[in-house]
C-alpha cells in the first residue's frame, strides 16, 4: 500500500560514511577503554611534576609560556615532563552522553558503560562545595587568573549536568536529576551577576569575574532552561533569559559573535559559535519560545558559510583555514546535524567533515590527531579535547542510521512504503 508521500533516507555516500563512522566508533571505544578513559590534555602543562619541583617558575608568565609551548608542540613531550594521564570530568560527561546515544543502537555491548561514567562523575565532583559541580583535572593559567585543579567552573558543570539529564531521560533515576539540578543551582547562586549598567552574565572561569564570555552565558542559560523543564521553578528561567538576551543582543550584523566582549577576546571561532547556536536552539526547544529564531537562523547562515572548506575541512577561525582542529570537527558534526531541519544539505556536509577527518586526522591505532597545520600535523592524542569530543560527534552521526531504521520499521508497520 502506498500512502503517497516521499520519504528520503541516507544517500549511498552517506551510507558508506555511516559504515565508516560505525567502525571508527568501535575502534575509538576500544582505545578509550584501554586507556581507562584517561589521557593528556592540551592545557595540562601545570600537572608536570618537574614544573612543581621548580618553584621559581611558579608565576604567571612561566605558566603561560609552558602551557602554550606544550599545546603547540608537534612532539608530545609530556612523558619527559612527567605529566600524568588523568580522567577529566568534562571528558567523562562527553563520554556519558555519547554512550547513552550509542546504546540505543546497540553499539556499547552488554557492559554498562554509562553507569561506569556516572560513577566516575560522582568521584570527580569538585571538593569543598555544597553543590554538585565540576572542574578540570589540571590547574590552568588564564589571561587574568590561575585556576587551581578541580576548581568548579561553568563549562565543566554544564556539560556534566546535561549528561546527567541525558541519563535521567533514558533511565529515570531521580538521583541523576537531583545532581543536575544542584549543578544548575551552583550556576544560578554562585555565578550569576547583574550590575544593571554593563549588563548581566555568568562568571567564567571563576566566581566573581564579571567578564562577558558568550558561549559560557549561552551554555549556562540553556542548562537552567532545561532544568526548569523538569522542576517548573521560575527562578531558573528568569536569570537564564536575562543572560541569553544580553548575549543574543551582542550578535553582529553578519550573524557572528566574538568569543567575548573584552578587547582580548574579540575573535570568532568554530566550536564556540557552535556552542552558542546549539544552546540557543535548546533554549527555544525547552521553553517553546520563538524569541531567538532570528538570531539562530542568522547565526547558522554565518556558521555554514564561513567555517567549512569545499572539501569538508572544518576551519577553526572564520577567516582562515589553519589550524584544522579536531574539536572543531566534532562540534561541526554536532551543530550541522542539529540544524538539518533548517538546511537539509547540512547532513551531507556533516558527513564530508567526518570523511575529511578520517582521511587526515585518524590514526589506525584507534584515535584522532589534535591538529592539522599548514606544514605539519600534531598527532598527539588528547582524551578530552579530541577523543571524547569525537566520540560525542560520531554518536550523533551514527544515530542517524538508528533513527532511519526505527522510522522505517514504523512506516512498514503502518503499511507505508517509500516512493523513490
Amino acid at each position: 500500500m502506498v500512502q503517497g508521500s516521499h520519504t528520503s533516507g541516507p544517500t549511498t555516500n552517506e551510507r558508506i560514511s555511516l559504515d565508516r563512522a560505525q567502525g571508527a566508533v568501535l575502534q575509538l571505544l576500544t582505545y578509550c577503554k584501554g586507556n581507562d578513559w584517561a589521557g593528556y590534555d592540551p592545557y595540562d602543562a601545570l600537572n608536570s611534576e618537574l614544573f612543581k619541583a621548580l618553584p621559581f617558575l611558579d608565576s604567571k608568565l612561566p605558566r603561560l609560556v609552558l602551557t602554550q609551548a606544550l599545546k603547540r608542540s608537534p612532539i608530545n613531550i609530556r612523558p619527559l615532563m612527567r605529566i600524568p594521564k588523568t580522567q577529566n570530568a568534562k571528558a567523562i560527561a562527553l563520554f556519558l552522553s555519547a554512550l547513552l546515544k550509542l546504546s540505543e543502537g546497540g553499539l556499547t555491548g552488554e557492559e554498562d558503560l554509562p553507569g561506569l561514567m556516572i560513577e566516575r562523575l560522582v568521584a570527580l565532583r569538585s571538593p569543598g562545595s555544597p553543590y554538585w559541580c565540576w572542574g578540570y583535572s589540571f590547574p590552568w593559567q588564564g589571561r587574568k587568573v590561575l585556576v587551581p585543579v578541580a576548581t568548579p567552573n561553568l563549562v565543566c558543570t554544564t556539560f556534566v549536568a546535561n549528561a546527567l539529564l541525558d541519563a535521567y531521560e533514558q533511565r529515570r533515576d531521580s538521583n541523576w536529576l537531583r545532581r543536575a539540578v544542584s549543578g544548575a543551582e551552583y550556576i544560578l547562586n554562585e555565578l550569576f551577576w547583574d550590575d544593571h549598567d554593563s549588563g548581566c552574565g555568568f562568571s567564567y572561569p571563576m566566581p566573581g569575574l564579571r567578564g562577558q564570555t558568550h558561549n559560557a552565558n549561552f551554555l549556562g542559560a540553556a542548562l537552567l532552561c532545561r532544568v526548569y523543564k523538569y522542576t517548573g521553578e521560575e527562578r531558573f528561567i528568569d536569570c537564564a533569559m536575562r543572560v541569553a538576551r544580553y548575549s543574543a543582543g551582542k550578535q553582529h550584523t553578519d550573524g557572528s559573535w566574538y568569543y567575548g566582549e573584552d578587547p582580548s577576546q574579540q575573535w570568532i571561532d568554530n566550536f564556540h559559535t557552535g556552542y552558542n547556536l546549539c544552546a540557543l536552539r535548546a533554549i527555544a526547544r525547552d521553553l517553546g519560545t520563538t524569541e531567538f529564531d532570528s538570531s539562530i537562523r542568522h547565526g547558522f547562515e554565518f556558521y555554514r558559510a564561513h567555517f567549512f572548506r569545499e572539501d569538508g575541512a572544518a576551519r577553526y577561525f572564520h577567516n582562515r583555514t589553519y589550524p584544522i582542529d579536531i574539536h572543531c570537527v566534532a562540534q561541526s558534526i554536532i551543530t550541522l546535524l542539529a540544524f538539518r531541519d533548517l538546511d537539509p544539505a547540512s547532513v551531507e556536509l556533516a558527513h564530508s567533515v567526518f570523511q575529511w577527518a578520517m582521511n587526515h586526522m585518524w590514526d589506525e591505532r584507534g584515535f584522532f590527531y589534535y591538529r592539522v597545520l599548514r606544514l605539519a600535523t600534531i598527532r598527539t592524542s588528547y582524551m578530552r579535547w579530541s577523543q571524547a569530543w569525537m566520540l560525542r560527534g560520531l554518536a550523533e552521526l551514527v544515530s542517524q542510521r538508528h533513527t532511519e531504521t526505527t522510522n522505517q520499521q514504523v512506516r512498514e508497520s503502518k503499511g507505508i512504503v517509500e516512493v523513490s
